[in-house]
């Protein structure tokens, strides 16, 4: 089951397959990674030697302390990827059990998604996740239930760096509308989210 940022469960089946497109130069994934917790370039070797990278975070030192203290954890659970909470978001209990790191930054990775997901996919997802990271550091609250998904800051802003970064590569609209197709949003929403990131709607 895929679980949102919110803790809410949905079929990872149900949409979200893009046809992929370019993805940068140098971006690399590491299929085969074990399952359990790695530090995140050992998932994605060089991702912080990429000019994404830098325009995440264009202090070189705040650079590299986040790649080097960003661990990615890989589940066999049916996931796309998630931070992970510090601890049981309230509104999660019962319905949710994510992984749980207390005492570090980690992103939790479902297996199938490492192993199958088109790079693009990839690519957008670990800087989408990485921008929370940045945000959760900056005293940003990741789960506020005062807005709905497509309204909550943390994620408009998290897509649209990743939304303009694929456009920098060569994204098109039909694959940006695929991505952000995520299944546990409905028709609304979805439009509401494509009219925040200049996507038009076809």
């Amino acid at each position: 089951m895929k679980v949102d940022e919110c803790g809410t469960t949905v079929s990872k089946s149900a949409v979200r397959h893009p046809k992929g497109g370019p993805v940068p130069h140098g971006f690399q994934v590491q299929r085969d990674l074990p399952l359990g917790r790695h530090p995140i370039l050992k998932g994605f070797p060089g991702l912080d030697q990429l000019e994404t990278a830098t325009r995440h975070e264009p202090d070189a030192g705040k650079r590299a302390r986040l790649y080097a203290n960003t661990d990615i954890e890989l589940v066999a659970d049916d996931i796309w990827m998630y931070v992970s909470p510090h601890e049981v978001p309230k509104e999660a209990r019962g319905q949710w059990k994510p992984v749980v790191s207390p005492k570090s930054d980690c992103i939790v990775v479902g297996e199938s998604h490492l192993r199958e997901s088109p790079e693009l996919i990839l690519f957008m997802d670990i800087f989408h996740e990485l921008c929370h990271i940045l945000q959760r550091q900056a005293g940003a609250e990741l789960w506020d239930r005062r807005f709905s998904y497509t309204e909550r800051p943390t994620e408009v802003e998290a897509y649209r760096f990743v939304v303009e970064e694929a456009r920098r590569y060569g994204v098109g609209d039909e694959a940006l509308r695929d991505y952000l197709r995520v299944e546990w949003i409905d028709d609304a929403e979805f439009l509401q989210l494509l009219q925040k990131m200049g996507v038009p709607a076809s």
